[in-house]
């Protein structure tokens, strides 16, 4: 007799986003996809599926060359499911059919969202998808206004509502291929409407839904706030200030050589947003000085905050970091900010979340150096963390790399969006509790 199977709901998660990940990648291969009937390999299609599926950028064939209307499309729906999360697109049927959301649901919604508390996520979801439907017209319209003088109303609508939502869901796909492939929104690096409106949806997705939700409740008073939405909005002021800053003077004989004081004040503000996590380069990674692509690397391996459409480490995890060496320089025993005690896990659940993280962007760097032994150390590297952290960023392999190399990447992009602790929890079917407690031994650290 069969023994009925149970998924745990970071199971059901990490099935969905495969399987969503999988179709995807055969729509898109097909010649319905493709420009003038052509059709693309399987495995480019795959790629290209888990790149918009896990919000990262990362192509191999660029997206207006390659695909028609109706492959832009099926990117475009991929980027927006990856983004809110599958459950989060249920939960929106779930609403237009009047449905009941099921205890089992509210569980699978707070593990998508990342939220500690069960209570309240399905309010949190309904902001999220008012939110992320007004911001994301709201971006459309002003992207509209720069893309419809240049090919036409219809194409230019629809330029406006492709990259709205790639960057508020920190995708970094571009339909840019039309003026130029491959050059992302370098062509419009002196264009203040283009560079600060996907600046700030980029930021905004970053932030994550659990802080809108906090805010909204407390009427944007920071004092009122949550210690996680103190830290995600205090820290990323001033991760993207402090990048932007040190952008400006690291890069101005180099990606900056040529621009006016005001222009490179923005691209530096626009280099220091990008990396967590979009993917949109407002100049060549190739032109940047070896200390730009260094400080990308660091923000890219920072990322954005936990329930958000980005990836990283996640801000918070970063901060509990510090706040970990910090209290071990000044033997405290807590991790304390802003007046308040983080849990006794939160040390172990950041330096897990770290070391996993790690451990594959380096495994994945030394098989693609071993693949593909023409590409630099630095260019693989690049490669894996943009991959990892969902990033999209790239010094220019993307597109030479072999089939082993593309899976390479695909498993570390899908790793990314969920979680690496989160993918091995869902491989482990049960917690495994040992029957025998060892005796305890010192060793010695550092």
């Amino acid at each position: 007799m069969r023994r009925n199977v149970k998924l745990m709901p970071v199971q059901i998660l990490a099935v969905g986003f495969a399987l969503i990940i999988f179709c995807g990648g055969i729509i898109l291969s097909l010649p319905i996809s493709c420009r003038n009937g052509a059709d693309l390999s399987f495995i480019d299609g795959l790629f290209t599926s888990t790149s918009a599926t896990c919000v990262t950028g990362l192509a191999v064939v660029d997206t207006y060359s390659q695909f028609n209307f109706f492959g832009q499309l099926v990117i475009l729906i991929l980027i927006q499911i990856g983004g809110l999360g599958f459950m989060g697109l249920a939960t929106v049927f779930a609403f237009a059919a009047r449905s009941k959301i099921t205890i089992f649901q509210r569980t699978l919604l707070q593990e998508s969202l990342g939220s500690s508390h069960i209570g309240g996520v399905v309010r949190t979801i309904r902001r999220m998808l008012v939110g992320t439907l007004v911001i994301e017209a709201m971006g459309a319209f002003l992207i509209s206004l720069r893309f419809v003088p240049k090919v036409g109303l219809a194409e230019g609508i629809w330029y406006g509502i492709f990259h709205s939502i790639s960057a508020f869901c920190n995708a970094g796909f571009d339909l840019m291929g039309r003026f130029e492939p491959g050059s992302s929104i370098t062509l419009f690096a002196d264009d203040p409407l283009i560079e600060i409106t996907i600046m700030a949806l980029i930021a905004v997705g970053g932030l994550g839904f659990i802080v809108w939700s906090d805010m909204a409740d407390h009427k944007f008073s920071f004092h009122r706030l949550s210690l996680h939405s103190k830290i995600m909005l205090t820290f990323t002021g001033g991760l993207i200030v402090g990048g932007a800053l040190i952008f400006y003077i690291v890069e101005g004989n180099y990606s900056f050589k040529g621009m006016s004081a005001g222009e490179r004040i923005m691209n530096s503000f626009f280099a220091s947003v990008s990396p967590r996590t979009a993917g949109f380069n407002s100049v060549q990674y190739a032109d940047m000085s070896t200390a730009g692509r260094f400080l990308t690397m660091m923000l890219m391996f920072i990322g954005a905050g936990p329930g958000s459409t980005g990836g990283g480490i996640k801000v918070t995890t970063f901060v509990t970091l510090m706040l970990s060496i910090y209290s071990n320089a000044k033997n405290y025993n807590d991790l304390s900010i802003f007046r308040r005690r983080l849990p006794a896990d939160a040390q172990r659940k950041a330096l897990s979340t770290i070391a996993s993280y790690i451990f594959l962007v380096i495994c994945c760097t030394f098989l693609l150096l071993m693949l593909n032994p023409e590409l630099t150390s630095e260019s693989c590297f690049f490669e894996s963390l943009s991959a990892m952290g969902t990033v999209g960023l790239t010094m220019g392999i993307t597109s030479g790399l072999g089939t082993v190399s593309e899976l390479c990447l695909m498993f570390l992009m899908y790793c990314g969006r969920l979680g690496s602790i989160a993918v091995a929890m869902a491989i482990v079917r049960k917690k495994v509790i040992p029957k025998i407690s060892y005796p305890e031994e010192k060793i010695t650290l550092g």
